[in-house]
């Protein structure tokens, strides 16, 4: 029952975007893009980033100073690609339906998991390298 309605809430403004061609949605992928890269780079400023709070509570210890030191450039690399994916998502507000929907429905989408594939499989291999 708790998914029902970030799916009716996802259809409602898909509806709203397609029937009306409101300019304002748009905005949106841009607008979370623009929020989570805010989250992060301002966590960069304190002692955990936001990447290390999560590692801390996935290993459930203090992580070593190794593991801070890699999940600090992690989080660098994330504020780095959020801003690319923010920067290409607000151009794309300006250009044509299609080639917002291709962007924005897509390629960001596999941009994200492409970069997820890839930090994982260097945290597999810096896990067996340095035995954490």
């Amino acid at each position: 029952m708790r998914m029902i309605f970030p799916i009716i809430f996802t259809f409602i403004i898909i509806g709203l975007f397609h029937f009306t061609g409101l300019i304002a949605l748009k905005y949106y992928p841009a607008a979370i893009n623009l929020a989570i890269f805010t989250i992060f780079f301002s966590s960069t400023f304190t002692e955990e980033t936001v990447i290390q709070k999560f590692a801390k509570i996935m290993e459930g210890k203090e992580l070593p100073d190794i593991v801070k030191d890699y999940t600090r450039k992690l989080t660098y690399v994330w504020c780095v690609f959020l801003m690319f994916n923010f920067t290409v998502s607000f151009a794309t507000i300006f250009m044509s339906s299609k080639v917002w929907t291709i962007y924005n429905g897509c390629i960001s989408y596999l941009l994200t998991g492409l970069l997820f594939a890839i930090e994982y499989l260097i945290r597999l291999r810096f896990k067996r390298k340095y035995n954490v």
